[in-house]
Formats: structure tokens, C-alpha cells, sequence
């Protein structure tokens, strides 16, 4: 197997977003967890969810095989290029999503297994293969799927899916909107010749901007939550209040721009988005560890 061949497996997996996912996941993990958790069952977890989320990336790569082929962002992709059949796609994808699903059946719990396979299931098929062709809403019905991470972390801790774990979720699918409908003006002509109704083919630029701004406060309100109920403290809510600051700061510059800023700031917004959840996750667990006020009422 040629190196073009192995790096075209590996662009299969969308390598910079699993591990995105993956650092959400274990962050959830340890916010279960108020002590230490096993180092064993740390690494089989992450291992089944990352190998369950390539599955879904290259299956995703599969589904939009006929469009990437005519989108400038997509055209390099390994199926358009023909470095990989289909068959072989499919194969590569069916091992990793049941070599997946059964070392966290086997190796870590039920809940975080058949949770990781609906995630699966609900990004590949449901968003790529139906949502996404058929309505502008496609990120936000779809979203959940891409925000489940730190719930398959949190579950694989304690096999269950308490309150903690559907907060990180709601900071995830409350960003999901305005980091993908910033990339979708930037791409806008793409999309248009594809013919994949994102809302700024669908509604315009203009209208898709206004929700960007929206979906920024929401996001905002979910963001501060794990410090509201004291699953976080200060270092927290001092540094997501830093990061909200510039999101909403570039949000209200995309929603004032004129054309021929638009592109630039919704890419500035696009690539900030993801050191935001990025940052997020990573000062979530410093706080965890270095916690420097007990809760909320301690700012009364």
C-alpha cells in the first residue's frame, strides 16, 4: 500500500475533528468523576469512540462522494480523487464502527456503546445522508449527533447520562450553528452549485448572519451553565467570558459587514470557533483540577 493510499485512509477519518471530539469526550470523562479514573479504561474508551467517529467521518466521505466533486473545498478529497473505490470505503468504515461499538460494549458499558453507535448512526445517515439534501435546519436538527462527545465520555464513566452531561452537550449543539453557517457563507457559491440548502443558499446571507448572532447569545447562556450549577468554578467562568467576549465580538462584525467583508470575517469567525471549543474544553479541565472558588454564590 503506497503512502498516497495511507494518507488517503487517513483523511478519510477527518483526523483534526475526531480528535476535537475526542478531547471533548475526555473532558467529560473526567467531570464525572470527581477523583481519578483508570488510565486503561480511559484509553479503551477513547479509542472505541474515535474509531466509531472515523467510521462516521468516512462514511460521511462516502455519502457526498457526488458533491464534493464539485465544491473547491472538497474536490482534493480522496473518493473525487480516486485514490480509494467506494468498496473499499465501505469496508473501512464497517470495521472501524464495529470494531467500535464492541470494545465499548466489552471493554466499557452498554450506555456508552449503544450511545456512540446512535451518534454514529445519527451523523452518518441521518444528517449526511437525509438532512443535509433536504432542509436549511439541517445543522441544527442534525447537530445533536455532533454533540454528543463529553455525554459518550461521562457514560463510559458512570454508565449513566446525569445533568452535567446534557449541559456539555447543550454548549456543543448551541456552537454547531454558528461554526458551520460561518464556513457556509465564506463557501456560499459552493454550496449554491451543489445544491445542498444551507441557510445562506436557502435564505440568504443577510438572514444567516442574524442567526449566526443568535445562536452566538444561546450559545453564550449554555457556555456559562457548568459554573451556574457548580459543576465548574472561577478559572472557568473568568475564561469562558474571555472567549465569549471574541465570539460575540466577531459575530456582530460578520452581522454589520458589508460584501466585501463578509467572506473574511465569516472565516475569522469560522477558524476562532473551533480554538473556542477547543480552549473551552481545555480550561474546563484546569478548573477541574485547580479550583479556585466552590460555586456560583461565592460572586454574591
Amino acid at each position: 500500500m503506497t503512502r498516497a493510499v495511507l494518507n488517503a485512509y487517513l483523511t478519510l477519518t477527518k483526523p483534526k475533528v475526531v480528535l476535537l471530539m475526542l478531547l471533548t469526550a475526555w473532558v467529560g470523562m473526567i467531570l464525572a468523576e470527581p477523583g481519578s479514573i483508570s488510565i486503561t479504561k480511559t484509553l479503551i474508551a477513547l479509542l472505541g469512540i474515535g474509531m466509531a467517529a472515523s467510521s462516521g467521518a468516512a462514511i460521511n466521505h462516502l455519502i457526498d462522494r457526488h458533491i464534493d466533486i464539485l465544491m473547491l473545498r472538497t474536490q482534493k478529497r480522496p473518493l473525487p480523487k480516486g485514490l480509494v473505490t467506494n468498496r473499499a470505503v465501505i469496508a473501512f468504515a464497517t470495521f472501524l464502527g464495529t470494531a467500535g461499538f464492541f470494545l465499548l460494549f466489552i471493554g466499557v458499558n452498554m450506555t456508552c456503546a449503544v450511545l456512540t453507535l446512535c451518534s454514529l448512526i445519527g451523523y452518518a445517515c441521518v444528517y449526511t445522508g437525509f438532512l443535509k439534501r433536504k432542509t436549511p435546519q439541517n445543522i441544527v436538527i442534525g447537530g445533536l449527533a455532533g454533540a454528543l462527545p463529553p455525554m459518550l465520555g461521562w457514560s463510559a464513566v458512570t454508565g449513566g447520562l446525569e445533568a452535567g452531561a446534557w449541559v456539555l452537550v447543550m454548549i456543543i449543539y448551541t456552537w454547531t450553528p454558528p461554526h458551520f453557517w460561518a464556513l457556509a457563507i465564506h463557501r456560499y457559491e459552493d454550496y449554491a452549485k451543489a445544491k445542498i440548502p444551507m441557510l445562506p443558499v436557502t435564505h440568504g446571507i443577510r438572514f444567516t448572519k442574524l442567526n449566526i448572532l443568535l445562536y452566538s447569545a444561546l450559545m453564550y447562556v449554555a457556555s456559562i451553565f457548568p459554573f451556574i450549577i457548580g459543576m465548574s468554578h472561577l478559572l472557568y467562568f473568568a475564561g469562558v467570558m474571555l472567549l465569549n467576549a471574541r465570539f460575540l465580538q466577531l459575530s456582530w462584525r460578520l452581522m454589520r459587514a458589508d460584501e466585501t467583508k463578509t467572506a473574511a470575517i465569516s472565516m475569522q469567525l469560522f477558524r476562532y470557533s473551533i480554538t473556542y471549543l477547543m480552549v473551552l474544553f481545555i480550561v474546563m479541565c484546569t478548573d477541574h483540577y485547580w479550583v479556585l472558588e466552590p460555586s456560583w454564590e461565592s460572586l454574591l
